[in-house]
């Protein structure tokens, strides 16, 4: 089985040194979540990389907030992921559904990895202000 890329967050693997990933599945999931939580202006030499969603977190919970982030993840996806299509990004939060604890927004991207013709999600959930 090759080996792709060290999995992140790095730990410690007593065969290869390092857990790493072995099929383009978790590859794409883990390149997607990285593109999803580092601010632009982070990374070093590609300032506009990043949809940031660390941003939005105290943003107040409304249709308006979904869209900037709707439309930030889209943008990014095309630039820097070009081989995933967004399916669908759903938004729930507990001012939505009050079953879910305070303040928490959840954010769920349902995506198509093209070469492969796979569909898969991520799943990301925060507190908001």
């Amino acid at each position: 089985m090759p080996f792709l890329t060290p999995r992140l967050p790095l730990s410690r693997n007593l065969i290869t040194g390092y857990a790493l990933i072995g099929d383009y599945v978790s590859l794409v999931k883990q390149n997607f979540k990285n593109l999803l939580l580092t601010v632009p202006g982070e990374r070093m030499m590609n300032p506009d990389f990043g949809v940031g969603l660390k941003r939005f977190l105290f943003e107040n919970d409304s249709p308006l907030v979904y869209d900037s982030v709707a439309e930030a993840i889209r943008t990014q996806v095309s630039k820097y992921l070009p081989y995933m299509e967004i399916k669908d990004i759903i938004f729930n939060s507990s001012a939505g559904d009050p079953s879910l604890p305070d303040n928490t927004m959840y954010v769920r991207v349902e995506y198509r990895i093209i070469p492969l013709e796979l569909n898969d999600a991520i799943d990301i959930s925060g507190v908001i202000n």
